[in-house]
């Protein structure tokens, strides 16, 4: 997904603002805002993965420690 995230950035700051219709211009601001969302989303989603890691770690800790 990052590398959707950062090609789509590269996308949308090749275009020329300057010759975009006012309907053009909501649109790209909107899909600006969008893309911002997404890139916050996969950082959500990046942490999870950690927590989610530590989270197995613990468990497969407790799991062998349990056993002995």
């Amino acid at each position: 997904m990052a590398d959707t995230i950062a090609e789509t950035v590269d996308l949308l700051y090749t275009i020329d603002q300057e010759h975009l219709t006012l309907d053009q211009q909501i649109a790209l601001g909107t899909a600006m805002a969008t893309l911002a969302q997404a890139e916050r989303l996969e950082q959500i989603n990046e942490r999870l993965r950690g927590i989610h890691q530590v989270l197995n770690s613990w468990a497969l800790k407790a799991t062998v420690d349990g056993g002995r």
